[in-house]
């Protein structure tokens, strides 16, 4: 990491930028990072090229959220574990107080056709962003590689027949390409031990089923922040797959509006979870939720930063890196299917989801919060009559 002697900005400038951002920013990680990098580097230089370069590596190595991790790791270029902390607690903090209060209003008033004609028309258009993100991450990602294609494929088949992500397969992919690309000198080639890894094992084996309710949300969203890659949409069919299919804490119906709810907020698209825990424990599960969600990937963060300019170029990390993004965005692509099972229920629906994904496609400066607007309005005036 670059070592500057002397900050150009203090540790509370940067604090007040993260809760403005985490405040404002929409358009999910891929739009804050650039945010980061234009106010940040380029605009009040705060951070340089080389510093903003390595933090960004690093997200995307690591599992959670990239934009939450980008920040924990810029404030820890100058002001260590506690810029760290503090960076991490103010990008987040706002938009989870946003979906906390969104929660409280779909519990109070959840019955009322209002809020049931938004969720119709967002629940629909969220199916058209989801898709066009995965077709972005695909061409980014993947481009011409053939195993990456085969696995991408391969964990979207998963995900849509098992309505669920199963975290391991992730772990495997990257095991796999690191060992064919750039295996170790004791790798002989002529067993990969994949086979041994339990693709089957629910969820729930990592957290008893007996415990506490609190309890077990803590340990189902702590392995949600410490198995999902890539953007923050990869954490859609793991959540799916646990909330829904495995615990029941919530129906389809719920989690869909739970989605909608992250596209609707500034700030990252995970705090989702914040949603998920107060609609299944109220503010404690909330609070629980989104704690045991981001401290993984504040620790993959903070932990391995001092070493990571040194080490993150490797061959072998690299491979391996690449296998889990494969991976990750095979499961969304998955999720888009699964999802959309649930959200598109007649034609109307049909031509929302169809319509926001054009849009996204067609025009690149149109803003996916700007669609989710438009298609609560809709909704607002379709659902009525669809529905009479």
């Amino acid at each position: 990491m670059t070592e500057q002697a002397q900050p150009t900005y203090t540790l509370w400038q940067l604090v007040l930028y993260m809760l403005r951002l985490g405040a404002s920013g929409f358009g999910g990680p891929v739009a804050l990072v650039g945010y980061m990098q234009r106010d940040l580097v380029e605009s009040r230089r705060w951070i340089t090229v080389d510093d903003f370069k390595e933090g960004l590596a690093l997200a995307q190595l690591a599992p959670g959220p990239l934009a939450a991790q980008l920040g924990i790791y810029l404030g820890y270029v100058h002001y260590r574990l506690r810029g760290a902390t503090l960076a991490g607690i103010a990008f987040v903090l706002p938009s989870f107080l946003m979906v906390v209060a969104l929660g409280w209003a779909y519990v109070r008033f959840g019955g009322l056709a209002w809020m049931q004609a938004v969720f119709y028309g967002v629940g629909a258009a969220v199916i058209g962003v989801i898709a066009i993100s995965a077709k972005k991450l695909t061409e980014k990602t993947l481009g011409k590689d053939k195993l990456l294609w085969a696995l991408c494929l391969g964990l979207a088949a998963v995900t849509i027949v098992t309505e669920s992500e199963v975290a391991w397969l992730f772990i495997a992919a990257g095991v796999l390409v690191w060992l064919l690309r750039a295996p170790p000198k004791w790798f002989s080639g002529r067993a990969l031990g994949i086979a041994a890894l339990d693709y089957g094992a629910p969820a729930s084996m990592l957290g008893g089923q007996d415990l506490p309710l609190l309890s077990q949300l803590a340990v189902f969203f702590a392995k949600a922040g410490a198995f999902v890659f890539g953007s923050g949409l990869a954490i859609v069919p793991f959540l799916y797959g646990g909330v829904v299919t495995e615990h029941h804490w919530l129906n389809d119906k719920q989690f869909v509006d739970a989605v909608a709810v992250a596209m609707i907020t500034p700030g990252p698209v995970v705090i989702t979870v914040g949603f998920v825990g107060y609609l299944i424990a109220g503010l404690p599960g909330a609070t629980v939720a989104a704690l045991a969600t981001f401290i993984p990937c504040y620790l993959f963060t903070v932990i391995p930063a001092p070493y990571f300019k040194k080490y993150g170029k490797l061959p072998g990390v690299a491979a391996f890196v690449d296998g889990i993004t494969a991976a990750a965005i095979g499961a969304i692509s998955g999720s888009v299917v699964v999802l959309a099972k649930r959200s598109i229920s007649d034609l109307p629906t049909v031509l929302i989801a169809v319509a926001a994904a054009l849009l996204l496609w067609r025009f690149k400066k149109v803003k996916e919060p700007l669609i989710i607007a438009a298609a609560a309005a809709i909704g607002l005036v379709l659902y009525p009559l669809m529905h009479s």
